[in-house]
């Protein structure tokens, strides 16, 4: 008597099915986490130039990428030669990134700003715009 221990190919399909359901639901999942993840590093990064651009505004000094010791991050366009803030003569200012191509590509183009009111108030701004593929639940918490 031969005894036959294995799956069948019936089997073996609804297994492969199965798989490529709970795929389809997770990829576009963990596609979102990505995004709000780099979204949320990048706005984090550019709200530490807030007290440096603080310290410039008092000063009443200008606020080059130098003075508020700014470093470029991978996920955005910036370069230490072209700076990313600027203070106006009543004291209000911003603080501006365009993510870049090392972001995920639904990213591209959005941009990231800190904006100050004269009275030192800080605003957190998302300008989405250019990014055709953005969706509200990448907004970051705080920000409009």
């Amino acid at each position: 008597m031969k005894n036959n221990s294995g799956f069948t190919l019936i089997e073996l399909m609804i297994v492969v099915a199965i798989i490529g359901i709970l795929a389809a639901i997770a990829i576009p999942s963990y596609q979102g986490y990505v995004i709000k993840a780099q979204v949320n590093r990048a706005v984090s990064e550019l709200a530490s130039f807030k007290s440096p651009f603080e310290v410039q505004v008092a000063s009443s000094s200008g606020a080059s990428n130098d003075d508020i010791g700014y470093n470029p991050s991978n996920l955005t366009t910036g370069t230490a030669l072209a700076n990313i803030s600027i203070i106006n003569a009543d004291s209000s200012g911003h603080i501006e990134v365009t993510m870049g191509d090392k972001a995920h590509p639904f990213l591209a183009d959005v941009i990231l700003r800190f904006e100050r009111t004269a009275a030192g108030v800080w605003e957190c701004v998302v300008d989405s715009s250019a990014a055709s593929n953005w969706k509200a639940s990448y907004m970051p918490p705080g920000c409009s």
